[in-house]
């Protein structure tokens, strides 16, 4: 078992941490590996109910973000998110939840790296580019 006072200064540490950069749940796990387990798994629940960690909302600000600095295909932002450590059930649920504000962000990111590729690259390889990055080939449209 652990004092109060290591428990206070777990939380304190994860805090400055996630407070820092917003992270993801496996994110502060891997970070504070170190910590005992059980020291660990209450400091992270505490923080769960207090709203500090939150998958959900991390993939809502991830995606947010991603929105409007980047042009990614569904399956790029799915594995950006993959990556963090968020599980997979988790991401599933938003991408059905949000399927066709998705869906619709892909088309105007494909239509944005078109536009930007299109005076100087063949068409075909444009297309081939595309789908590379994981858009589907129907949300690539480039005009005649």
């Amino acid at each position: 078992m652990y004092s109060i006072e290591e428990f206070d200064k777990t939380k304190t540490k994860i805090l400055k941490y996630i407070m820092y950069k917003k992270r993801t749940e496996n994110e502060i796990r891997t970070k504070f590996k170190d910590i005992d387990e059980e020291l660990l798994e209450d400091s992270i629940e505490y923080l769960k109910e207090a709203g500090y960690i939150n998958d959900k909302n991390y993939i809502e600000r991830a995606v947010t973000e991603f929105k409007n600095l980047k042009n990614m295909s569904i399956k790029e932002i799915i594995y950006k998110l993959y990556s963090k450590g968020i599980r997979r059930d988790v991401l599933e649920d938003y991408v059905s939840e949000h399927i066709d504000e998705l869906e619709e962000y892909e088309k105007q990111s494909a239509q944005n790296i078109i536009n930007k590729k299109i005076h100087n690259t063949e068409k075909e390889d444009i297309i081939n580019y595309l789908l590379r990055k994981g858009y589907k080939k129907d949300n690539i449209k480039i005009e005649e």
